[in-house]
C-alpha cells in the first residue's frame, strides 16, 4: 500500500507533460486535467484512510534505506494537506474552465497548474530536506508561469518582484541546507532529528533554525517578509490567486511546522518565542491591511496574511491543544481561502471591477452568490458552528495554557476585525441600491458557482463534522507533538 504515496506526485507530473503536447486542443486539455485531478482526490483520500488505519506510511525510492536514500513519508499531517490540495486543484480547474481566457489556455495554463500541484504535494510528502527544496523549486517555476501568463502590465510588474524575492529565498534555502549538512552530516529529516537530539542543539544550530525561519517565512508570508505578497497575488486572474492563496503560503507554513516540531524543538524558549511574536505581528499587520482597503481582492489577500499568523502561533505555543488547533485551522483556511477567491472572481465577473465603491445591491440580481459569500465570511472569521471556530478556539486555549496571554488575546481580537473586513464587502457590495452601470452590464456567473458550492459545502461540513474529523486531526497533531513517532516510522528503529 505504501506505493500509493508516490501517486500524488506521479499523476500531476505525467498529466502536466502530456498536456504540453495538446496545447492547441483546449478540450482535450480540460478533460485530461479534470480526470487527473479527480484521480488525485481519490488517491489522496485513500492515503489518508491508510495512514489512519495503519499508521505512518513510508516509501523508499530504489530500496535505499534511509538516511541514505530518498524517502517519501505520509503521516496524517501531510496526508490531510495533500487531500486538501487535491480538492483545491479540482475546484480550481472547474472555476478556470469558465473564467480563464483562451489566450491563457493555449499557453500551457493547465500544464502549469499540474506542475504546481506536483510541487505542493511533493513538498508535503518528502522526508528529505533537500528534496523539500527541489519541490519548492518545481512549485515556484509553475507559479512564475501562472503569475505572468496573460502579460498584462500589472502582471509583468508584479512578477518581477515575485521572482526576485523567490530567487533570493531559494538561494538562502540552499545555504541553510548546506550549513545544516555541514553540522550534522545528514539531510533526512528523521535522521536530522536524531542527530540534533544526540549532539544537543548548539548555538550554531539555533542560528540555522532562524535561517530556515527566514526562508520559509518568505514563502509563507510571515511578518516582516510578506511585503511582496499583496501586490503579487493581486496581479493574476482570481483562479490563480485562489491556487496561490490556498496552497503556496501553506507550504511555507507546513515547512516551518515540520522543522520546528521535528528538528529544531530543543530550544523553544528562543526559537518558538521568536515565532510567537512574529506570528502576532503578522496577525496585526494582516488585519490592518484587510480593514484599510476597499479592493475586494486585496481584503481577502490580507486575510491570508492574518491566517498565517494564527496558524503559526498555534505551533509556537506548542501545547497539544494549540498544535491540534493549528492543524484544524490550516485545513479550514485552505478550503475557505479557495472559496473566497472564487467568490471574488465571480463578483468581478459580474461587476467588471474589484473596487467596492463602484458596485452595490448585488443581492437583488445574484442572491445565491450573496448568501454563499455570507457563509464564507462567517466561516473565515471563525463564527460557530462553521469550520474556523474549532481551530481558533483550540489555538487560543493552547495560547492561554502556554502563558501567551497577550498573543492569544490578539488572536481573539483579530476574529472580530476579520469579520468586519469581509462583512464590509457583504454590506457595501450586496446590500444597498444596485448601481446603474452594473445592472446594464449583466455579467454572468455561468459555470463559476459549482466550484464555490463544493467548497462552501465542505467548509460547512467541516464545521458540523468535527466529531467525525477529530480522530484524524488528533492523529496529525500527535505526530507533530511526538517526533519519535515520525522517526521510528522512517528509520524503522
Amino acid at each position: 500500500m505504501s506505493n500509493l504515496i508516490i501517486l500524488p506526485i506521479v499523476i500531476p507530473l505525467l498529466t502536466g507533460i502530456i498536456l504540453i503536447f495538446f496545447n492547441k486542443n483546449i478540450k482535450i486539455q480540460k478533460w485530461l486535467s479534470l480526470i487527473a485531478s479527480l484521480a488525485g482526490v481519490v488517491v489522496a483520500g485513500s492515503i489518508v484512510q491508510t495512514v489512519h488505519i495503519n499508521g505512518i506510511q513510508t516509501l523508499e525510492i530504489g530500496n535505499w534505506k534511509p538516511p541514505y536514500g530518498i524517502v517519501f513519508v505520509a503521516d496524517m499531517y501531510s496526508s490531510l494537506l495533500v487531500l486538501t490540495t487535491s480538492i483545491i486543484a479540482f475546484t480550481s480547474l472547474l472555476f478556470a474552465f469558465s473564467s480563464i481566457s483562451a489566450e491563457r489556455e493555449k499557453y500551457y495554463f493547465y500544464s502549469g497548474v499540474q506542475f504546481l500541484i506536483l510541487g505542493v504535494s511533493g513538498a508535503f510528502l518528502t522526508g528529505d530536506i533537500f528534496n523539500l527544496f527541489v519541490f519548492f523549486e518545481v512549485m515556484l517555476m509553475s507559479s512564475y508561469l501562472l503569475i505572468v501568463l496573460g502579460s498584462t502590465k500589472i502582471q509583468l510588474r508584479e512578477s518581477i518582484k515575485y521572482i526576485l524575492v523567490n530567487v533570493i529565498s531559494s538561494a538562502l534555502f540552499v545555504i541553510a541546507v548546506a550549513y545544516l549538512y555541514a553540522v550534522t552530516g545528514t539531510l533526512n529529516m528523521a535522521d536530522l532529528s536524531v542527530r540534533i537530539a544526540e549532539m544537543g542543539q548548539s548555538g550554531l544550530l539555533t542560528v540555522i533554525s532562524i535561517l530556515f525561519l527566514i526562508v520559509f517565512g518568505l514563502k509563507g508570508a510571515l511578518f516582516p517578509l510578506y511585503f511582496w505578497l499583496p501586490g503579487s497575488y493581486q496581479a493574476p486572474p482570481s483562479v490563480v490567486t485562489a491556487l496561490f492563496g490556498a496552497l503556496l503560503t501553506k507550504v511555507g507554513i507546513y515547512s516551518i511546522t515540520r522543522v520546528y516540531t521535528l528538528i529544531f524543538y530543543h530550544d523553544p524558549s528562543f526559537t518558538h518565542q521568536i515565532l510567537a511574536w512574529l506570528s502576532a505581528l503578522t496577525i496585526i499587520f494582516g488585519v490592518i491591511g484587510a480593514i484599510a482597503y476597499w479592493d475586494i481582492k486585496k481584503i481577502v489577500i490580507y486575510n491570508i496574511i492574518t491566517a498565517v499568523g494564527v496558524i503559526l502561533f498555534g505551533i509556537a505555543a506548542n501545547t497539544p491543544e494549540a498544535v491540534e488547533g493549528s492543524v484544524y485551522y490550516l485545513v479550514h483556511d485552505m478550503i475557505i481561502k479557495g472559496a473566497l477567491f472564487f467568490l471574488v472572481g465571480a463578483i468581478i465577473a459580474v461587476t467588471g471591477t474589484s473596487n467596492l465603491r463602484k458596485f452595490s445591491g448585488l443581492i437583488a440580481s445574484h442572491p445565491f452568490l450573496g448568501w454563499m459569500f455570507f457563509i464564507a465570511a462567517l466561516s473565515l472569521a471563525g463564527i460557530p458552528p462553521f469550520s474556523g471556530f474549532v481551530g481558533k478556539l483550540k489555538i487560543v486555549q493552547g495560547g492561554f495554557e502556554a502563558g501567551e496571554y497577550t498573543i492569544a488575546f490578539i488572536v481573539l481580537l483579530s476574529s472580530l476585525l476579520v469579520l468586519y473586513s469581509v462583512m464590509k464587502i457583504f454590506i457595501n457590495g450586496f446590500w444597498g441600491e444596485p448601481k446603474e452601470e452594473i445592472i446594464t452590464r449583466k455579467g454572468s456567473t455561468k459555470g463559476l458557482l459549482l466550484p464555490i458550492v463544493i467548497l462552501i459545502t465542505l467548509t460547512v461540513a467541516y464545521g458540523f463534522g468535527v466529531e467525525w474529523l477529530s480522530p484524524y486531526i488528533s492523529q496529525a497533531a500527535d505526530t507533530l507533538l511526538d517526533p519519535t513517532l515520525y522517526i521510528q516510522a522512517v528509520l524503522k528503529e
